[in-house]
């Protein structure tokens, strides 16, 4: 039964104006504050992760850029004459010395004479899972390369002149420390891990190859065969020798 007063509908309409007029502040703080903070602190969160990144492939690159820089064999070649023969045809003689970094002789020269000017250095070369390098792995992390044979491109490959044997590891590397199993294996069964994809896998090898890179000799002049960690197989641009 009512009590003859008003119903009070303005009060009504003032709380619900009230209430609307809340909820849209409430509803612009979260659009205009709350939303933007998150996104700030996901974009600082992602901004942190890509430096973390960027620092951890800057360390490998580094890394890498160092190991590219190492040289794991050297020898030098020294050119002592170039003449032509009786029969007119022309004869290259060089000094083959192996060296440290240091450019100190690490095994006995020997003298080759040669028929013509371009000399391939034949050699045979494993490569390991970047990873190994890259960790400097007590067996892995370095290239090996067996000195096969040097011969000229007037000559047949079989016919040039043997400085490593093959299926045995390189006397240069024994002398530095006797060959463990594993060189002693993966030297023997060279050509049966490069034939075998799993075998080679299974030994954390990358590629294993010969690989011949030769150049044009030219008298009183000395070039270095270099092989990097990784397994580059180059050949220095000939500089003048110091004179007698």
């Amino acid at each position: 039964m009512s009590d003859g007063r008003p119903f009070p509908i303005q009060s009504l309409l003032w709380s619900a104006v009230l209430v609307a007029v809340a909820a849209g502040s409430v509803y612009m703080a979260y659009e205009l504050v709350v939303l933007p903070r998150r996104e700030l602190q996901h974009q600082i969160r992602e901004q942190k992760d890509a430096i973390v990144k960027l620092e951890q492939e800057k360390q490998r690159l580094e890394v890498y850029l160092t190991i590219l820089k190492r040289t794991d064999r050297r020898a030098r070649v020294e050119v002592l004459r170039q003449v032509k023969d009786h029969q007119g045809d022309l004869q290259t003689t060089i000094r083959f010395t192996e060296t440290d970094s240091t450019g100190k002789p690490i095994s006995a020269s020997r003298e080759l004479t040669l028929p013509g000017y371009e000399v391939y250095f034949d050699t045979m070369v494993i490569k390991f899972d970047d990873h190994f390098v890259e960790q400097s792995d007590p067996l892995k992390g370095q290239a090996l390369m067996l000195f096969r044979r040097i011969f000229s491109s007037n000559q047949r490959p079989e016919d040039g002149v043997i400085i490593d044997k093959d299926g045995q590891a390189p006397e240069v590397y024994a002398q530095r420390q006797a060959p463990n199993e594993f060189e002693k294996e993966i030297w023997k069964r060279f050509w049966d891990l490069a034939n075998d994809e799993k075998l080679a896998k299974e030994h954390g090898v990358r590629a294993i190859h010969g690989d011949a890179p030769y150049t044009h000799l030219e008298p009183d002049r000395v070039y270095e065969v270099l092989l990097r960690s990784t397994g580059e197989v180059i050949i220095t641009p000939g500089t003048r020798l110091p004179a007698a």
